[in-house]
């Protein structure tokens, strides 16, 4: 992974001094909140309905044993002893106050982390494949890709404050793990021959995608940008936006509905035309430091022999289960790709504690090549553990609450924290998460369901995914009541669509009740071995609306 040098490292530290004036401004009077205000959510600082809460970058989900002890320490020094991971690959503190901030972030610094840009009218985290440099399907490993972009973004004097938040992701595969088409820009690395046949590395770049209170899917800009000139190719993309796009009205100044009231073809002509004059300019980086930072992505050292290691033992059907729902098939023979599900039966989705967290990071350094990342599902994943290792792992996992087998069931529910923190919210989330997972808790009653994405949102800025859930839910506010909105059919996936509302809203138990019914409409029609976004796309709404309506 990524290693500091002394530039990224006296930019973080320098940014720790100059927030700790600030801090130390606020505090003492000098500075107001309306003042204070845009300097903090630069720094990932939001003033929620009971305390601050500070975002914490996890760039394009990628972090080692040592960071993620940090960030137990956090949890235990300055929270209340857990933190949330978020659906954009970042970790979130819920409990934080003002005056420990300064000190939180020159913590943080100390293992190069830092929570520059997770919020603002500016590029966030970049995201990317959660199995990047490990899954068999992909072209090349992304990150050194969202690696570059990274830095090519942070602090860049024109997107700085750009019309609105910007989100970008970055995958190498034709399986989309990333919810790529949902981003303000999602890049594809593909390979695709040259004049004289060989293969030439490149990408597919889609524009405008998000969800929100206007869920788009980006349609494609350029089906090929050379590897040479996607910086620049990025840059102009960025231009045009950052010129045009609206900044007179909040809820227009995304560049969805930029690119929807142009129209792709007039986008993508101002683009082109921004992008011959950005190629003179010579940014793309030089092949020596794309070099230097690819090198930093090879792969591990993996254990010789481990080819040779027998299958694990599947006598034990919890550890079996668990094999079939959380582990994955790996690049490298004899290794596998394991995720860890932070959707324990009663838990809140995305949730670790301090120990939790303490006990990943050993895990890690010691069966994981000291490698961990964060999805945008809201689970962990160690990618390279050998299979060998597997048994000691799921066991380790299993006495510490983290061995639910139950990756893409009904339970691995994404949801937002909702009413509960945030100050946007119009309903609670956590709670509704929790009961559902109650009422589906048999773990053969899911495994029934199979692949099943469920996704809740507790307003209409869709922190919690849910217009790409195969079900999903939107808590919105009726004259002061609660009530959930239930959409049927999206994916975040390759087979990428958006949720579709059912009708009228449900109270929280009621949406529970109809989820049920849903389920139980889906296991009435399905054919043999189809999933639910399956049976849905193929049936349609009216047979799920008959059964949760009458």
């Amino acid at each position: 992974m990524y290693r500091y040098d002394q530039y990224d490292q006296t930019i973080v530290d320098d940014r720790v001094d100059e927030f700790r004036d600030q801090v130390r401004r606020r505090l003492s009077g000098e500075l107001t909140e309306d003042q204070f205000k845009p300097l903090r959510l630069m720094n990932g600082l939001y003033l929620q309905l009971h305390a601050y809460m500070l975002r914490i970058a996890v760039p394009y989900g990628t972090l080692d044993s040592r960071q993620m002890r940090m960030l137990a320490h956090i949890a235990r020094t300055y929270d209340r002893g857990y933190g949330h991971f978020t659906t954009r690959q970042n970790i979130q503190f819920n409990w934080i106050k003002l005056e420990d901030t300064p000190d939180i972030l020159a913590d943080l610094a100390t293992t190069q982390m830092h929570a520059i840009q997770t919020s603002g009218n500016c590029i966030r985290n970049i995201s990317s494949d959660q199995f990047a440099g490990a899954a068999a399907d992909e072209v090349a490993d992304p990150r050194p890709w969202a690696e570059l972009i990274r830095q090519w973004s942070t602090f860049h004097p024109e997107f700085s404050y750009l019309p609105r938040k910007f989100k970008i992701a970055v995958i190498a595969a034709d399986e989309d793990r990333a919810a790529m088409r949902l981003h303000d820009i999602g890049i594809q690395l593909v390979m695709r021959p040259d004049e004289a046949g060989r293969p030439v590395l490149g990408a597919r770049v889609f524009v405008g995608g998000g969800m929100g209170r206007t869920p788009m899917i980006g349609p494609e800009l350029r089906d090929f940008v050379g590897a040479d000139d996607l910086m620049s190719y990025l840059e102009a993309a960025l231009r045009v936006y950052n010129r045009h796009g609206r900044r007179d009205n909040i809820y227009k100044a995304r560049i969805k509905i930029l690119v929807h009231e142009l129209g792709i073809d007039a986008y993508r002509a101002a683009v082109e035309a921004e992008f011959v004059a950005v190629k003179a300019l010579g940014i793309d980086p030089p092949a020596a430091e794309l070099a230097r930072i690819t090198a930093m992505f090879a792969p591990p050292a993996f254990a010789d022999g481990a080819a040779g290691d027998a299958g694990p033992d599947r006598s034990n059907p919890d550890f079996a289960a668990w094999l079939d729902r959380n582990v994955h098939p790996h690049k490298q023979p004899g290794h596998a790709i394991v995720t860890i599900s932070l959707k324990p039966p009663g838990g809140i989705p995305g949730d670790a504690t301090a120990d939790q967290m303490d006990l990943i990071a050993d895990l890690a350094q010691r069966l994981g090549h000291d490698e961990l990342r964060v999805t945008h599902s809201q689970n962990l994943v160690l990618p390279h553990v050998r299979v060998g290792d597997l048994c000691d792992l799921w066991t380790a996992l299993r006495d510490a609450g983290l061995a639910a087998a139950n990756v893409d069931l009904i339970s691995d529910i994404i949801a937002c924290p909702g009413l509960d923190y945030c100050s946007l919210a119009n309903a609670r989330s956590i709670p509704l998460a929790q009961k559902i997972g109650a009422r589906f808790a048999d773990p053969v009653r899911q495994r029934d369901l199979g692949e099943l994405k469920l996704k809740i949102s507790g307003c209409i800025n869709a922190c919690g995914h849910h217009h790409a859930g195969h079900i999903g839910i939107l808590g919105v506010d009726r004259k002061g009541v609660e009530n959930y909105q239930l959409l049927l059919g999206g994916s975040g996936a390759q087979d990428v669509s958006l949720g579709r509302i059912t009708g009228p809203g449900f109270s929280e138990d009621g949406v529970v009740d109809a989820i049920e019914r849903v389920t139980d409409r889906y296991l009435q029609v399905r054919d043999e071995g189809e999933r639910f976004l399956d049976t849905y796309r193929r049936v349609g709404m009216d047979a799920f609306k008959e059964a949760i309506y009458g």
